[in-house]
């Protein structure tokens, strides 16, 4: 514990600059799975505890597509869209048939692919760390904000995944799928009732969570090192960030993970050997104050 770094830092505007900045980053990666997560969950009712090898195969996708092309741009569609297939096959071959089976089997087939995955990322890629480095778009003087050095891949990340967000409350809000995934949430046998194709819906819907983890993969391997294993750490927080958030709710994914990732960067100064504590208190008190989540299910 160390209160007096925290209380300077409190008092600093270059410091409040750069940890928040820092916590953004964290948040805007921790959304990206989590709505995953949070989506395939409101629909199908799974809990998907592959979803964070989803997000190392990211950025390893990325990692392999960068060097082909030497684009960022190009790295990142590729792996969202490679994971986003890989979702879809995953789904239909294998977690279309414990749909009804209790969480236990679905767990059981879930943790046996992230064991695949490992495997296989160390007889591709190799066991030891591996880092993109900055994109040379990226690769510019920090910008100076009150005292305090935002890098501008920060800024990108950020727009880039509010952007997303936007685009994904539409989808969800606005259009006949969107109205169609909600309904599903909440009859799904009256949907298929009223003859719409369910195995398609709910393969499109794990193929988008798994797009937005292979993207959040892709879009942390600038700053993040991609090493296996990489997606254990992410899929507990993103689970707490669904759980503070609401099971369901997009809007609730965004704002728990953007408190968490803030968490994590001003807990990591006042208290360095507790920030994974900081983040499972914070979900106790908020499951004491309103068990159901900051958002209720479905108000995404």
């Amino acid at each position: 514990m160390n209160l007096d770094a925290f209380a300077g830092c409190l008092s600093s505007a270059s410091c409040l600059i750069t940890q928040t900045s820092a916590g953004l980053i964290i948040g805007m990666l921790l959304f990206l799975v989590a709505c995953g997560v949070t989506l395939i969950f409101g629909v199908l009712g799974v809990i998907n505890f592959a979803h964070g090898a989803f997000y190392m195969l990211g950025a390893y996708l990325a990692l392999t597509a960068y060097q082909l092309t030497d684009s960022y741009l190009a790295a990142v569609l590729c792996a969202a869209a490679g994971v986003g297939l890989f979702g879809v096959a995953f789904d239909r071959l294998f977690m279309s048939r414990v749909y009804n089976s209790n969480v236990l089997m679905q767990l059981l087939v879930c943790y046996a692919f992230v064991l695949i995955l490992d495997d296989a990322v160390k007889m591709i890629w190799g066991a030891e760390f591996q880092s993109m480095g900055m994109p040379a778009a990226f690769a510019l003087r920090p910008l100076h904000v009150l005292g305090g050095l935002v890098p501008p891949f920060y800024v990108f990340l950020v727009a880039v995944t509010i952007a997303i967000a936007i685009a994904l409350g539409g989808l969800i809000e606005r259009t006949l799928f969107g109205k169609i995934v909600r309904a599903a949430a909440v009859n799904r046998q009256m949907v298929s009732a009223l003859g719409i194709n369910t195995s398609l819906l709910y393969a499109s819907v794990f193929g988008l969570g798994a797009l937005l983890a292979g993207a959040a993969g892709a879009l942390a391997a600038p700053v993040r090192s991609a090493t296996p294993g990489m997606g254990v750490s992410i899929l507990i927080e993103s689970f707490i960030v669904t759980v503070i958030g609401g099971m369901g709710s997009i809007a609730g994914a965004f704002t728990a993970a953007v408190l968490l990732g803030l968490v994590r960067s001003f807990g990591s100064i006042g208290f360095p050997l507790f920030t994974d504590g900081l983040m499972f208190g914070l979900m106790v008190i908020v499951l004491l104050i309103r068990p159901q989540g900051l958002f209720a299910r479905g108000s995404a």
